[in-house]
């Protein structure tokens, strides 16, 4: 497609791993697309993330007896979830409709549809990778959730029935023989819980893949380009950027990740109540140059909330949830707490050079589903938006099934009904 034509059968608003794959899905299914990317291609949460491909991670944030935990935690600033006491109406208002999600009924609910993303995305990722000749360091190597306390280990298990019905399966390993089998480990290993259906892959390698394959096969990918307002006219829809440009779509969809709770201010009232459902959630991540010896597969330090990931000369911790706004201050404490945890498990917790300390926003959605499907009441405009810290892991399946709704086909890959936007109007 040429930058000059002006037309496209559908424009996606933001290039992170959840609008380049929609793309994707949309290119594959034989609709023109153009992409508008107001920085850079992966320039968000889809950069500083572990990679991780991760059924596993099912259950949602808002289980039971959370609330309780945050409360305890609110005072820690190197806590795994922190709130800073400030002034912030819609962050009040946000985090109340995630408090009454934190009963039995909605934690199940709510993990059942995760997990049906999540399940048919792993093959479909798999499928990418290999049929598009995908360079990103994709291994399929499982997961392993790692406690040094008894007592949480034992906890731990307490979710194995729900994962069990979500269709993922577990291995129990005691400490004294996981400790045998990952050297990497320091002694003291309570247990593990190893996800042999869990994958990895380095995320900055695999969106810059998907946007390779999306030029090369004749999309229009177009970075540094802010988009300033969406309206409709006539029987599509014009997109008017920063800097003045028009370009029109019979379709638009807006996957703008973590700003998706700003999108009022260019897609007006008729998205009001969907952006209120989201708030920023803001992750930390620290990348070394590769250590002596590395675990064999990701980690999970359970106790503290923190991933582990290996790649070519690399290694990665990251984690944690701040609910501090758009605020892109490099928080010490916060870093401190992922070095303190990975040295706390590992032999090895660093390698010799510090190649990133890196931070950005996810977005979170409060009943923890992302949004998938019609903006109500607008024709033509779609929300693919509010993965929260499962994108990587979601982006195939939700992708293809976005694609599937708009160009109507009847036979969809799963069932739409708890991921679309209207649940929340």
């Amino acid at each position: 497609m040429s930058n000059t034509n002006k037309e496209s059968d559908v424009l996606v608003v933001g290039a992170g791993v959840i609008g380049l794959s929609g793309a994707l899905a949309l290119l594959l299914q034989g609709r023109s697309v153009r992409i508008l990317e107001a920085r850079t291609v992966g320039a968000g949460a889809s950069h500083g993330n572990c990679g991780t491909i991760t059924p596993s991670h099912a259950p949602p944030l808002a289980a039971p007896g959370i609330i309780a935990r945050a409360l305890g935690w609110s005072l820690q600033p190197n806590a795994p979830l922190y709130i800073p006491p400030r002034f912030d109406p819609a962050l009040w208002r946000w985090l109340l409709a995630f408090a009454r999600r934190c009963n039995t009924r909605d934690w199940h609910s709510t993990a059942l549809a995760k997990s049906a993303l999540l399940n048919a995305s792993r093959p479909a990722l798999a499928e990418w990778v290999q049929g598009l000749d995908l360079q990103c360091e994709f291994r399929e190597t499982g997961e392993d959730y790692v406690f040094r306390d008894t007592h949480a280990f034992v906890q731990g298990q307490e979710e194995l029935d729900l994962l069990a019905e979500c269709g993922v399966e577990v291995e129990l390993i005691d400490g004294a023989d996981y400790e045998r089998q990952e050297p990497a480990m320091r002694r003291g290993v309570a247990g593990a819980l190893r996800f042999r259906g869990d994958a990895s892959l380095r995320p900055d390698e695999y969106v810059a893949e998907l946007s390779r394959v999306l030029r090369e096969r004749g999309a229009d990918l177009i970075e540094g380009t802010p988009v300033a307002h969406v309206e409709r006219t006539g029987d599509r829809w014009r997109v008017r950027t920063a800097d003045g440009a028009e370009y029109f779509a019979r379709d638009v969809v807006l996957s703008t990740g973590a700003w998706s709770a700003q999108l009022e201010q260019i897609a007006g009232s008729s998205v009001r109540p969907l952006a209120r459902a989201l708030q920023p959630g803001k992750g930390y991540s620290i990348t070394y140059s590769r250590p002596a010896v590395v675990p064999s597969r990701p980690l999970v330090l359970r106790e503290r909330f923190v991933c582990v990931s290996m790649w070519d000369g690399m290694l990665r911790i990251g984690s944690t949830m701040e609910f501090s706004g758009f605020d892109a201050t490099l928080n010490e404490r916060r870093f401190r707490a992922l070095e303190q945890a990975a040295d706390d498990y590992l032999l090895y917790p660093s390698g010799p050079q510090t190649l990133e300390r890196w931070t950005g926003w996810r977005p979170m959605v409060s009943d923890d589903i992302p949004l998938i499907g019609a903006v109500p009441g607008q024709k033509g405009l779609w929300l693919h938006t509010g993965h929260g810290m499962m994108g990587m892991s979601m982006s195939t399946a939700s992708s293809l099934l976005l694609s599937q709704l708009i160009v109507g086909e009847s036979d969809l890959l799963i069932d739409p009904t708890p991921y679309r936007p209207e649940r929340f109007v």
